[in-house]
């Protein structure tokens, strides 16, 4: 029997142009679409296939949601299931897939680009400042979906990590309240993005002393993203060396690049090598040869940086025996997309 397909697809956050080619070229071939009306852009729909059928899925039930598919898969169809953002995040895909395996429906997710990513594009930050915060926490407030106790406001508050807020905006008062109860200052930026990409996109800064005030004078209630940090701060300038990344810094060695003469040592790397960084001046040539073949005993590698370099482990004999954080004839070695 020919069985079609569904595919769950990330439409982006509004702008029809941030939809990944694979999402646009499914959605150009497909015979069955389900979307989400009140969220996804219909312009995404203005090249579909010639009597493709095309559903609103804002009013409908899973059970008439899935029934559409299965009726569609079953005849040979393919069917694209269109959600804003990623579906990966608030996406409620996952019941969706659960009544298709039940059915042994085959099915494929396609990532999006989601709406915490592209308002950081249009607020100008970075999440994840180096030595001021490493770490992005992407939740909501508690409203008639519980939250499991540990990941209540108050208590992911107290990480003071950048926080990016989904389908909080209309409890922003209470979303306010949480995090002063969880540690964070009252002059901790904010930025609220209302439909970020659309035509209508509206940003709106301040600090949590103020947020509240400026979103009610605002008046916005729905679709709208609450980011909270540091990282937000425009007073971070680039040019302060600890706020810096260290992965193009001149002074810091990866495995493409060693530091100049009389850079930092560099710390542990993701291999674990922690080795006194001497022995080698300027640049390794990879196009030569580590070691005489044969002599490989002679060299004072520790086992690490054999690893790094694509070698066998260095072996150990009375002349060549390495104690860890011995000195290593090559420079540690953090893999590229280490940033220690």
């Amino acid at each position: 029997m020919n069985i079609g397909k569904v595919f769950f697809i990330g439409a982006g956050p509004g702008d029809p142009d941030l939809i990944t080619l694979k999402g646009k070229s499914l959605i150009e071939s497909a015979d069955v679409i389900i979307y989400a009306g009140s969220l996804v852009n219909p312009a995404l729909f203005e090249t579909i296939k010639t009597g493709a059928s095309i559903y609103d899925s804002a009013s409908m039930t899973l059970q008439e949601i899935t029934g559409i598919m299965l009726k569609a898969v079953r005849g040979g169809k393919n069917v694209v299931r269109v959600h804003t953002g990623d579906p990966a995040i608030y996406g409620a895909i996952l019941e969706q897939m659960a009544i298709l395996r039940a059915n042994d429906i085959p099915y494929e997710i396609i990532p999006g680009v989601s709406s915490a990513f592209a308002a950081a594009a249009r607020l100008g930050v970075e999440l994840t400042v180096p030595e001021v915060t490493q770490t992005v926490i992407f939740s909501r407030a508690e409203g008639r979906t519980p939250m499991p106790p540990r990941e209540k406001l108050a208590f992911l508050a107290e990480h003071r990590a950048t926080l990016v807020l989904f389908l909080s905006i209309s409890m922003i008062d209470k979303v306010v309240d949480e995090l002063f109860t969880g540690g964070y200052p009252p002059d901790t930026p904010v930025a609220v993005v209302y439909k970020v990409s659309w035509p209508d996109e509206l940003i709106i800064r301040g600090t949590l002393a103020d947020i509240a005030r400026k979103i009610d004078d605002a008046r916005i209630k729905r679709q709208a993203l609450i980011l909270i940090g540091e990282a937000l701060n425009p007073n971070i300038s680039a040019s302060e060396p600890f706020h810096r990344s260290k992965l193009y810094d001149k002074d810091f060695s990866h495995s493409f690049r060693h530091p100049t003469k009389g850079g930092d040592k560099d710390e542990e790397n993701e291999e674990g090598c922690d080795c006194i960084p001497q022995g080698v001046q300027g640049q390794w040539d990879r196009s030569v040869p580590l070691h005489p073949v044969g002599q490989e005993e002679q060299i004072g590698l520790c086992r690490a940086c054999w690893s790094t370099h694509g070698a066998k482990p260095a072996p150990r004999s009375e002349a060549s025996r390495l104690a860890e954080g011995d000195a290593c004839v090559l420079q540690p070695h953090a893999t590229v997309e280490s940033e220690i």
